[in-house]
């Protein structure tokens, strides 16, 4: 087929401008095909995904919008963090469209260079247009107004000799750079432009990239290699590890062409072995770098652009703690009594943070890689790294500061002192919810010696919550780290109340060994120092675990011990804790009225001090043993008021222990509809509780009633 080029590419670096600055303009016409598609950028390698995205473009631009009445969309924006894949997806969708006959008068297309140091200017992109569309030089005019009436009067002709022109301005960073462009009139041209920033101001349908889904990563990485060498099946034959590189590449498709480039490269090199050395790095944006492309330079392009107070507000955020900050954590970070909510937006529009909720409380969070940046950004300058200390220092002392009322008021008791701070339990529980990734990282900073006495206190303050809410895993790190922090001081009573704290985590997580151990540390150390108060804890807490290792006789001679202990001190909320534990040791040991006996006195000193979650413990326990000797109504009885009092302090998961319970009674007394009901209402208590393993397992013996 013979090809006429009415125009060329257009270079100005070094032209009548002042420094070294370069705008590409294509026009190019197939004939007599109604299609131009040669000015375009070739596809990007191994596109993959953003069916949705592109489905918006094209229906944005199809004329038939137009022609059904909708208001045509003359300009699309694409916008999205630097190697998000905008370029790649504008190029796509333009292939697509004229692939569709849209745009028969051809396609232009321009690079703005809108982030390097002197992007090209809307009246040097007019220029580089006018003469792709076949201007000569002499007959373009020297001022900007005069040279875009030239530019809309030219595009007008070629849509009456043509049709319809595809102008695509890539790598915006401004409306100023876009404005010029604008085509003006219903001759049915589009604009296409692409943008680090959301550009509102240019009146666009506007389209903001996200990075891609896990799979659609993986196809990339996938595609990539297969494309150099059909052959390949180095990701199809990891695709664990494979899915562990996208997972480190942030799902960004730069950052993934990046590191298919590496594997593509050396062709020896196993999927598994380039993920190790991203993984083990300490610089993780330095190993995604191919000889060429770079995720750092990328995002330094953005960077280097920010005035001074967003450029702060960006790398204090790459320190926050957890994988997103509130308002509140953000404010602490930066040193402000509120938010630095100017400077946020600014980065959200240039799309350097994202912006989301929960429980109707913003947040912010950056891309992992984007994190990285800020990290490395601070570690590389002395004076940034001890502003970033001076605020990580801000955030711990904010969250120990809540995290202790939160704490407070889920010790609380009626007779004792309102906490201050939150409204009620409800809402301090609710505050740690939130929290909980950012207090449990913030936690972790013990390890290092200037924040250690702080995380430590801090870790304190989490333990009665991430027991509550069955995080034990969380409340094995915290407990860890409060362990390295204790080891800097020589207090025996601190390390002993971390001793304990770990052998609680440790059983709850399953680890009944270890925390037998640990339980035994935090005694011996209490009674070296003589704390009988905390060396009675740990004489209850080291009964539980004894209990669950199947030790039962040491389980009853540690609970008797902390029973005794209690006694002798007055403290009746500590005895009701050891009588319940006596209460399940003796059960364990058939010693069934004793059992009874045991949990009637804890469910009493529970009523006496106001202690509603313990009670709520006692009557379920008393229920289930009541059960096993067939004392039914009894039982019903002991499980319904612990339902109540599990529902009222909301700990959903005992609160499914025990609907599950009487799921047991109300099927061995043949009432089987009651028994489906009480185990569909347990799943859904499991399912508020985090834990889908037990809501699926009630669910599942609620279709086999």
């Amino acid at each position: 087929m013979a090809t006429e080029y009415d125009g060329d590419h257009i270079d100005l670096r070094g032209a009548s401008v002042a420094g070294s600055v370069t705008a590409k303009a294509v026009y190019r016409e197939h004939v007599p095909a109604p299609r131009a598609l040669d000015a375009l950028p070739a596809r990007a390698v191994g596109f993959t995904g953003r069916e949705a995205e592109l489905r918006e473009l094209l229906d944005a631009f199809d004329p038939a919008v137009a022609g059904g009445g909708s208001e045509a969309v003359v300009v699309a924006a694409v916008s999205g963090l630097g190697g998000i894949g905008k370029t790649a997806l504008a190029v796509q969708a333009g292939y697509e469209a004229c692939g569709y006959g849209w745009f028969p008068g051809g396609v232009l297309f321009v690079d703005l260079h809108g982030y390097d140091e002197e992007p090209v200017t809307g009246d040097q992109a007019l220029e580089a247009l006018l003469r792709a569309l076949g201007t000569e030089p002499e007959h373009i005019p020297a001022g900007p107004d005069a040279r875009a009436v030239l530019y809309r009067s030219t595009l007008a002709d070629r849509a009456r000799e043509k049709g319809a022109v595809l102008v695509l301005a890539d790598n915006a960073s401004s409306p100023t750079q876009v404005r010029p462009l604008l085509p003006g009139g219903d001759a049915g041209h589009r604009l296409l432009v692409t943008s680090r920033d959301r550009l509102p101001q240019l009146g666009a349908r506007l389209l903001a990239l996200d990075e891609l889904t896990p799979a659609e990563a993986y196809d990339l990485l996938d595609r990539a290699l297969r494309t150099a060498s059909p052959a390949d099946s180095r990701v199809s034959d990891s695709s664990e590890e494979a899915a562990r590189l996208a997972a480190l590449c942030g799902h960004l498709p730069l950052a993934l062409q990046i590191a298919a480039a590496l594997l593509v490269v050396d062709r020896e090199k196993p999927v598994v072995e380039l993920t190790g050395e991203i993984a083990d790095s300490r610089d993780l944006l330095g190993n995604l770098y191919d000889g060429e492309r770079s995720v750092r330079a990328a995002f330094d392009l953005s960077y280097k652009r920010l005035p001074p107070d967003q450029a702060r507000v960006l790398r204090l955020l790459a320190l926050a703690p957890g994988p997103d900050a509130s308002d509140e954590v953000v404010a602490a970070l930066v040193g402000m009594d509120s938010p630095p909510h100017q400077a946020l937006e600014a980065l959200l529009r240039a799309h350097l943070v994202e912006r989301g909720r929960e429980s109707g409380h913003r947040r912010w969070r950056l891309h992992d890689l984007v994190r990285a940046f800020g990290v490395g950004a601070v570690a590389a300058d002395t004076g940034l790294v001890e502003e970033g200390e001076a605020a990580r220092a801000r955030v711990l002392n904010f969250y120990h500061a809540l995290a202790y009322s939160a704490d407070a008021w889920l010790r609380w008791l009626p007779g004792m002192a309102l906490p201050g701070q939150f409204g009620g339990r409800g809402e301090a529980l609710g505050w740690l919810d939130r929290e909980r990734a950012g207090l449990v990282a913030a936690a972790g900073w013990g390890e290092r010696e200037r924040f250690a006495d702080m995380a430590m206190r801090l870790a304190s303050c989490l333990a009665v919550y991430l027991d509550w809410r069955r995080f034990f895993d969380d409340w094995v790190a915290v407990s860890r780290a409060a362990l390295e922090a204790v080891s800097r001081s020589e207090d025996r009573t601190v390390a002993a109340v971390a001793w304990n704290n770990l052998g609680m985590a440790l059983r709850g997580a399953g680890r009944v060994a270890e925390a037998i151990e640990a339980h035994t540390h935090a005694r011996d150390l209490h009674q070296a120092v003589g704390n009988r108060h905390r060396e009675v804890i740990a004489w209850n807490n080291l009964g539980v675990a004894l209990r669950e290792a199947g030790r039962v006789a040491e389980a009853i001679e540690a609970h008797t011990q902390a029973r005794d202990l209690y006694q002798a001190t007055g403290d009746r909320s500590g005895e009701a804790i050891a009588m319940n534990g006596l209460g399940v040791a003796l059960r364990k040991a058939g010693r069934v009225a004793e059992a009874i006996d045991a949990y009637s006195l804890a469910r009493d000193l529970c009523q006496a001090v106001g202690d509603r979650r313990r009670e709520a413990i006692a009557w379920n326990n008393l229920g289930f043993i009541l059960g096993e000797v067939d004392r039914v109504a009894e039982a019903v009885e002991g499980f319904a008021r612990a339902l109540e009092g599990f529902e009222e302090v909301e700990d959903w998961y005992s609160m499914g222990q025990t609907l599950y319970n009487l799921a047991r009674i109300h099927k061995s007394a043949n009432r089987l509809v009651e028994a489906r009901a009480c185990l569909l209402q347990a799943a859904d208590a499991y399912s508020r509780a985090g834990d889908a393993g037990e809501a699926v397992q009630a669910r599942t013996r609620a279709e086999q009633q």
